[in-house]
């Protein structure tokens, strides 16, 4: 960095607000080449940061939006096992997959069921993908019983046949279309009922709540993809171009 820059107001204005969007590494190799800061230099840049931001305000939602992807990534990335690992069979695609496209949906979601066929082009387009999906009912509590019919699905391996046939049922959700979708898709009705009233079905439906809590989700379908996450229904090339986006950080 310059002496210049260093001892130009508004570029060292310009530099601290930049530095607090992407990260304090600036601030810090600005004060070490001032030489220090006292009481006087540190009101002087307030001042300096203060005057810059209200000359140029265009630059505050840039800055908001980075510092909300930057925290965005955090909580994904404390939570990528969560997140991305399938509970038993509740996913489909590669399984050995460069990138994981996680999706919660609701049964109850009109959304959710039109975004199906997002999903499958994607799966059709992309052989390197992989899509993991999690249960979030937070529509009803008919949602919430055939999430834990979903996850008893998934440990028959029997997660996909279930899940196109209460999806297909024409948004009628309660006890004969959830009946009518696990007979659809053969699970055995001893095993299936065990699941859907074990701690393991609560636990995991419980996780992924606060998952999407921690991560800002308040709705479905939602998408994390590498460590960005979506909210809502999403054409095919939104998805297209966050796994595209998710893959170019791995290479």
């Amino acid at each position: 960095m310059s002496d210049a820059m260093v001892k130009s107001p508004l570029a060292l204005a310009g530099l601290l607000v930049v530095s607090a969007a992407l990260g304090g590494g600036t601030v810090l190799g600005v004060q070490a080449l001032r030489g220090g800061q006292g009481a006087s230099d540190k009101a002087a840049i307030g001042s300096i940061v203060r005057d810059y931001v209200l000359e140029h305000p265009e630059i505050l939602p840039e800055a908001m939006q980075r510092l909300q992807s930057r925290e965005t990534g955090k909580a994904v990335a404390s939570s990528r096992s969560a997140i991305f690992e399938p509970y038993a069979a509740a996913w489909e695609g590669n399984p050995q997959g460069d990138v994981t496209v996680a999706v919660m949906m609701d049964y109850a979601c009109g959304y959710c069921r039109a975004s199906l066929p997002e999903i499958a082009k994607l799966i059709a387009e992309d052989p390197k993908v992989r899509v993991v999906y999690r249960e979030l009912p937070v529509l009803s509590e008919a949602s919430r019983v055939a999430a834990r019919w979903g996850l008893a699905a998934a440990e028959q391996g029997k997660f996909k046949p279930f899940h196109t046939a209460l999806y297909s049922s024409g948004g009628q959700l309660d006890e004969a279309s959830i009946a009518a979708a696990a007979a659809s898709a053969g699970l055995d009705q001893a095993k299936a009922q065990a699941t859907v009233a074990s701690p393991r079905a609560d636990a995991e439906i419980a996780k992924n709540l606060e998952v999407a809590s921690k991560l800002g989700v308040t709705g479905t379908p939602s998408w994390v993809i590498g460590d960005r996450v979506i909210s809502g229904m999403v054409p095919y090339e939104t998805l297209k171009e966050a796994v595209a986006a998710a893959r170019a950080t791995r290479s």
